[in-house]
């Protein structure tokens, strides 16, 4: 069985190493309402986005050096040089990133696990929204994610998670198809 959106689905691979062109404002828009169509109970919209590009990637890295020599001092040990160069250069492995982040909200009906599940839904929505417009992206998270320096950077609350960094752009690599999957391993049917 195959239609677009399931070819979308199936084969969109995360691409480490992203290049110009991006995404331009209105393909950006298209794809953050793409994101904004998620599963979300009670309509709460509890996420927010950050789109960095330019000298917003530098800036980045620079902000998470900070919170990975912070972290460093705290666990008694130094950066080295090479460390320092790896973490200022991880941003600027694509021309966008696309930070998504809980915003959190109280609801009798909507628990936090489940909105936390809502920005991961959005999330997937972005990716394959931007996979459909010809783009290549990556979600990426790692022990930086949600330290304080980051979080701050994002205004991103203390209850609240980064759940993201979404690195867009384009690539000419070529993935191999995905392995084939049993269903049985994963799936029960009963009636």
């Amino acid at each position: 069985m195959s239609n677009d959106t399931l070819d979308i689905i199936h084969k969109r691979r995360s691409i480490g190493k992203l290049e110009l062109p991006m995404p331009n404002q209105d393909e950006l828009e298209s794809a953050l309402l793409a994101a904004m169509a998620a599963p979300d109970h009670k309509q709460l919209k509890p996420w927010k986005f950050t789109v960095l590009t330019g000298d917003a990637l530098v800036e980045f890295g620079q902000v998470l050096l900070q919170a990975a020599q912070q972290q460093a001092q705290a666990d008694g040990r130094v950066i080295d040089e090479a460390e320092v160069k790896k973490i200022l250069n991880m941003p600027l492995r694509a021309p966008m990133i696309i930070t998504l982040a809980t915003a959190l909200k109280t609801h009798e009906k909507v628990p936090p696990f489940e909105q936390l599940l809502s920005a991961g839904a959005a999330a997937q929505n972005l990716l394959l929204a931007l996979e459909s417009l010809g783009y290549r992206t990556v979600w990426r998270t790692g022990p930086l994610c949600n330290l304080p320096e980051v979080k701050a950077y994002f205004g991103v609350g203390q209850a609240d998670t980064i759940c993201g960094f979404i690195y867009t752009g384009s690539s000419t690599v070529q993935m191999p198809n995905r392995d084939d999957v049993d269903l049985s391993e994963f799936v029960t049917y009963k009636s």
